[in-house]
């Protein structure tokens, strides 16, 4: 079979977008890791499959490049918006039969709950929902938590890493997130740390992991290690869950502009529906073939 796919990006975080919206294309968790495998398939973070929805204008799933399935990426909705505009919707041009339309805003199921985006010229605004601060819903593992803690938020708690100790703040953004604020981003061992954090059996599910360097008010830098992925230039969720706990914790104001290695993400946390919008570029790298 030969498998019709495009290649894209969000800030260097890359994807592998499948439109099975015919339903042919199975098993999922197998394919993602030939897939995603930088010098045996096409290379790339995670795969995006795109597909039919009874709730929203479409569904998608996301597979990271170790076969597991997630809830969420910020990244990857962003690339499947300019997907379906590009390839399906014609962009900024209008429906056909009705030059009257403009099909500006699309919704987008995920196991998550269902995104909202909403697109102006090349940058794509994604409402992701509110954050989730309840340690169980996060969720972290309740009975490992020292006994004296009576917070229904876990910021700057003291987790023992090997012989290491790290003040996480957990959140969710739809996938459960751990930030770290250091003084500086470029000298954490990312390499090292990303995975012993992600796969700590406080967090049942496992968890994406940032380490955040604070810049001023308005600006933050982030590293982040994916659950599944490994280190990314970008994450959606990793920088919104960045933008939230730098602003629980008063370093920042509630719109931010998170800076990542592949480039910069606009983060605003509503104050009015308490609703976290992430604001980004997406791009299309090529598209072809592969032989499954």
């Amino acid at each position: 079979m030969n498998l019709h796919f495009t290649k894209m990006h969000g800030l260097g975080n890359d994807f592998i977008v499948i439109d099975n919206r015919n339903g042919k294309v199975r098993r999922m968790r197998t394919l993602s890791k030939k897939l995603c495998d930088r010098r045996f398939g096409i290379g790339a973070d995670q795969v995006l499959l795109l597909s039919r929805s009874n709730k929203a204008d479409f569904r998608m799933r996301i597979f990271n490049a170790d076969g597991s399935e997630v809830e969420m990426c910020g990244n990857g909705i962003r690339c499947i918006g300019k997907y379906i505009w590009d390839t399906i919707l014609f962009g900024d041009k209008t429906v056909p039969g009705d030059d009257k339309i403009r099909v500006d805003s699309i919704t987008v199921e995920t196991i998550a709950g269902i995104m909202v985006l909403e697109k102006k010229h090349n940058m794509y605004t994604v409402d992701i929902g509110e954050p989730v601060l309840e340690p169980s819903k996060i969720p972290v593992r309740i009975s490992m938590l020292d006994k004296d803690f009576n917070d229904d938020r876990l910021l700057k708690y003291s987790l023992k890493v090997n012989k290491k100790t790290f003040k996480i703040n957990c959140v969710s953004m739809g996938n459960p997130h751990a930030v770290i604020v250091v003084t500086d981003v470029n000298a954490v061992p990312l390499e090292i740390h990303g995975p012993e954090i992600e796969r700590h059996r406080f967090f049942p599910n496992r968890t994406n992991v940032e380490f955040m360097q604070v810049l001023d008010r308005s600006n933050v830098k982030v590293r982040v290690w994916e659950r599944g992925a490994g280190a990314t230039l970008a994450c959606g969720t990793g920088a919104s869950a960045s933008a939230v706990i730098s602003a629980l914790l008063g370093l920042t104001s509630r719109k931010v502009n998170v800076h990542l290695p592949g480039g910069k993400m606009v983060i605003r946390w509503s104050g009015k529906d308490n609703h976290v919008y992430t604001s980004g570029p997406a791009a299309t790298v090529y598209e072809g073939f592969i032989k499954i």
